[in-house]
């Protein structure tokens, strides 16, 4: 990765970390389900003057089910289910690990060794953290993450086989993310109600306030449209294994802002684990940037 996309990969890593405790503050009193819907519904809006990417269908519709309707509906509702943001935010990273399965089997995209290194300290500080927190979330909480977790490994995959989306007219990443938008809200909220029950998801919708209001536009236009453009760009000029990775640094923005924000003060273990997310972070990125301009700067062979 260029150093450029190296701080690309960084700023979205923080609006994604920050985005659990947003998440958490707003869906007070509404349905999980019925907040996705409402979320990408905002997302949606930007088509009207977005154009459409450059890119066949089946890569729209993927990208929408699994990156965001099937991450999203897990999470959130992992969440209401009392999974607490900076746990929500550690286990959903072991996105890192299925994508990179997944690039390895589906695209025959072999990480390097100092990838592999990289992902190793970011799993050892996801492990400490974990270790860290103690076991008093649901179980099924937690399952509902990493199967969201999963869901996010395949939606990376598909957009990483779409290449660059972007062509005459066209608006790349943003495109894709805009567009594939389109396809959660009909069946999140055909969800909401089978799953939520229309009583539910009508006290939901009277008691939609500020607080829900500023939330949805902090996830749907930070975090959605600004956030996953820059990282489908990244996807579309990097192997999956050199851009992930960053993503690790997601829960300790989500802790710090949890600490700042609502008070829940990061304990030892939560502090030497993420600093040991951020040096496999910087291990991963830093000497395949380093490796990338070796080879610029020899020029052709």
């Amino acid at each position: 990765m260029s150093r450029r996309d190296m701080v690309l990969a960084a700023l979205v890593a923080s609006l994604w970390g920050v985005n659990f405790v947003v998440i958490a503050w707003g869906m007070t009193g509404i349905p999980p389900l019925l907040f996705v819907t409402i979320r990408f519904g905002v997302v949606a809006l930007f088509a009207v003057v977005v154009p459409r990417p450059a890119t066949g269908w089946r890569v729209v519709v993927g990208v929408g089910i699994f990156m965001s309707l099937g991450q999203f509906g897990l999470l959130y509702t992992s969440m209401a289910l009392g999974l607490q943001p900076g746990l929500a935010a550690l286990l959903l990273q072991a996105q890192v690990v299925f994508t990179i399965a997944i690039a390895a089997g589906v695209l025959r995209e072999r990480p390097t060794a100092a990838q592999i290194v990289g992902v190793l300290l970011g799993c050892a500080g996801l492990a400490i953290v974990a270790l860290g927190r103690g076991g008093d979330a649901p179980a099924i909480a937690v399952v509902l993450a990493l199967a969201a977790a999963l869901s996010w490994g395949v939606g990376n995959v598909i957009a990483r086989r779409a290449g660059d989306v972007r062509g005459p007219g066209r608006g790349g990443a943003l495109s894709l993310t805009v567009w594939s938008a389109l396809v959660v809200p009909v069946p999140a909220f055909a969800l909401s109600l089978a799953v939520e029950g229309s009583a539910a998801v009508g006290a939901g919708l009277a008691s939609f306030g500020w607080a829900a209001a500023l939330s949805t536009l902090y996830t749907a236009i930070l975090c959605t449209v600004i956030g996953y453009a820059i990282f489908n760009g990244l996807l579309a000029r990097n192997p999956p294994a050199a851009v992930v990775p960053w993503v690790l640094l997601a829960p300790v923005v989500a802790m710090i802002s949890a600490a700042l924000l609502l008070g829940q003060i990061p304990n030892a273990a939560e502090t030497i684990g993420g600093a040991i997310l951020v040096v496999g972070v910087l291990v991963t990125g830093i000497r395949r940037g380093i490796r990338v301009r070796e080879v610029a700067a020899a020029g052709p062979a």
